[in-house]
């Protein structure tokens, strides 16, 4: 299919762009994809194609282009996304009649990007807390992306992200939610493990790791290279929540977070044994970007998330 025909690069004259054009925009470069869009905006496929090549014309540039997956963002497009996305928010701030946030009469919608070991962790008491207080609540669960930026905590694209380390940004604000040990995790009929785990043995079975990137030293790789001493790791997997299934048709050992490994043992046959080595404890933390500390939505949805995990501290 041949690229669309578009002027060269210029500045754009802003008497030329309706409102109507940016929000169609934000959407295209959100979901890199016309149909998604228009599904979004409550348009039809045509309306947003034709919405489309009108941008093409004001910014001179392809915007999206046929890729191999779907339609990708042009380096332009990529450049636009946060500052749109950023523009139209503070329009929106700027014309709302109220700005109290109603948690029991209003209706929301949030972004959260965490890891599947935290989704599991919060979402059963932020649930109920929302079914109580805040009926007309909706939430987006979102992977968290290592390339993503403190610029998509600023432009609103995510909300909050929830990870276990703090982060350095010095526009992001943070909060620590609870506290978490490691634990080791084994079938309850593993041939070499009874009622605990000796260093020795820790060293010579073979293990599975949790790492969500794919690559990189866990926690424990770490704290065993301090005493010259290593492990022999079997199998890497990016999913908590694929662990339990593993461990128990196996006879890996698997290192983790102490909540996550007792919900395991709660319902597989499998039993938690405390680690033959120091480990270090590590805090669950919710990160938010300075320009909405005192967003009223976003303030409360802070406070939901310290109550819903206040039985864990």
């Amino acid at each position: 299919m041949s690229t669309p025909h578009v002027a060269p690069p210029r500045a754009v004259d802003l008497s030329r762009v309706n409102l109507n054009l940016l929000v169609a925009l934000d959407a295209l470069l959100t979901e890199a994809s016309v149909t998604k869009a228009a599904t979004r905006l409550g348009l039809t496929q045509s309306a947003l194609s034709h919405a489309l090549r009108q941008l093409r014309e004001v910014f001179g540039d392809a915007l999206l282009i046929r890729g191999r997956g779907g339609m990708v963002l042009t380096p332009r497009a990529q450049q636009l996304a946060v500052p749109i996305r950023r523009g139209l928010l503070e329009l929106q701030r700027a014309l709302r009649d109220e700005p109290v946030f109603e948690p029991r009469t209003t209706a929301h919608r949030f972004t959260l990007a965490t890891s599947d070991y935290f989704a599991s962790i919060l979402l059963p008491s932020l649930l109920a807390l929302l079914g109580k207080e805040a009926p007309q609540v909706d939430l987006d669960l979102r992977p968290i992306d290592p390339r993503w930026t403190p610029e998509l905590l600023e432009s609103g694209a995510v909300d909050l992200i929830i990870q276990a380390f703090p982060n350095p940004a010095p526009a992001l604000r943070q909060q620590k939610l609870f506290q978490d040990e490691f634990a080791c995790l084994v079938r309850k009929d593993h041939p070499e493990v009874n009622r605990r785990l000796e260093l020795a043995q820790y060293l010579r079975l073979p293990h599975a790791l949790i790492s969500p990137q794919g690559q990189g030293d866990g926690i424990v790789d770490q704290a065993l290279a301090k005493q010259g001493l290593s492990r022999r790791i079997a199998l890497r997997i990016p999913f908590f929540l694929a662990a339990p299934l593993v461990i128990t048709r196996s006879d890996l050992v698997l290192t983790a977070p102490r909540r996550m490994v007792e919900s395991f043992a709660q319902g597989w046959p499998l039993q938690v044994l405390k680690p033959p080595l120091t480990l270090p404890t590590f805090s669950a933390v919710q990160l938010w970007h300075e320009r909405y500390e005192d967003e009223p939505a976003h303030r409360w949805l802070r406070n939901a998330l310290l109550r819903a995990t206040a039985h864990l501290s």
